[in-house]
């Protein structure tokens, strides 16, 4: 290790400070799914609808897993100290973590009950428009959610769009957004689409006799669920091991270091995401003749800029002389993801 360049403060933060930067999706979707699972909760204990039971389950999860990643999400902005050289950005996987254990409990749950229903169904005609009406709030209230969520993974990703292009490139960059913006995507879709369940049951169980839809709608939702858990947990599992960064993130990098103009190649590079940040280790190989006082000069040129980016939290730089071979080469762009 030649030098490095890391974001230190010896000072501390304010927890006022702390929380402006915890991650606005999350807090706005604890919000409201919480009105969102005390309505359905109404709902589900006049009716006896288990698909509305279900529905009220998975916002109550949401709920609680939104207000633990969001807690997270604020301690992963704590800038790093001499304790902790690389800061806190981990710190949000573990608590994504524990959203999937929640989810996982409340998964098992509405399956068992969709189970039950199906064994014991329940008819619910008397409170129809109690239901429709608690559905159709929660598909604009978990819709509005989605589309911030949507903007906000173009924002982390840096991707510009816009009307319904808005959606496709969410899909396509949510990789690239914070592990806070991902579980708020992935649970609201999920919410979105078990609402829409919810509501088609409601309505086939409340003028036919296929009154076992109610059951099997259920256990759809808490599917649905169980994929959420998987997919966020594999996420954060990946997180807390470290994974290489995005191909373009690698390749953005790669060009600032070859724009400067004394940096030849470069020899070997590490790129390493944590949360939505990215560290940089990189040996680069300079101009042949350079006295030692100008080489540094060069290497904290060259530092200056890659921490000039805001994603990237931290930058190890090592320099050696150009050793005459051409070792970064476009396909190098291939060991990133």
């Amino acid at each position: 290790m030649n030098g490095g360049n890391t974001r230190m403060e010896a000072e501390s933060e304010s927890f006022l400070k702390l929380l402006k930067k915890g991650n606005k999706s999350s807090a706005i979707a604890m919000g409201g799914n919480a009105v969102i699972a005390g309505a359905k909760g109404i709902a589900a204990s006049i009716s006896g609808s288990g698909a509305m039971f279900a529905s009220s389950m998975h916002s109550l999860a949401d709920a609680l897993n939104q207000g633990f990643v969001f807690v997270g999400s604020v301690l992963a902005e704590k800038k790093p100290t001499r304790r902790f050289p690389t800061g806190f950005g981990r710190v949000i996987n573990i608590f994504c973590m524990i959203a999937v254990i929640v989810v996982t409990i409340m998964a098992y749950e509405t399956i068992r009950e969709g189970w039950h229903l199906l064994q014991h169904p329940v008819h619910t005609g008397s409170a129809f428009w109690l239901n429709v009406g608690v559905l159709i709030l929660n598909l604009l209230i978990d819709g509005g959610i989605l589309i911030k969520a949507m903007k906000e993974i173009l924002v982390e990703a840096r991707v510009q769009s816009k009307g319904l292009g808005i959606i496709a490139a969410s899909f396509k960059h949510v990789g690239r957004s914070a592990p806070p913006t991902r579980l708020v995507f992935y649970e609201d879709l999920v919410a979105v689409t078990g609402a829409l369940l919810a509501l088609i049951a409601v309505v086939i169980t409340a003028f036919t006799v296929f009154a076992a839809l109610d059951g099997v709608v259920t256990i759809l939702i808490g599917l649905l669920m169980v994929g959420v858990a998987f997919r966020v947990g594999y996420d954060n599992m990946v997180g807390l091991i470290g994974v290489a960064a995005p191909r373009d993130v690698a390749e953005k990098v790669s060009k600032i270091i070859l724009s400067d103009q004394d940096v030849t190649d470069i020899n070997n590079i590490r790129i390493t995401q944590e949360g939505r940040y990215y560290h940089v280790d990189v040996m680069i190989e300079l101009r042949e003749g350079l006295s030692l006082a100008v080489a540094d000069d060069i290497k904290f040129r060259v530092q200056d800029q890659l921490m000039a980016d805001p994603d990237i939290t931290d930058v190890v730089l090592g320099i050696i002389e150009d050793n005459g071979v051409k070792d970064w080469t476009p396909e190098s762009l291939n060991q990133f993801g």
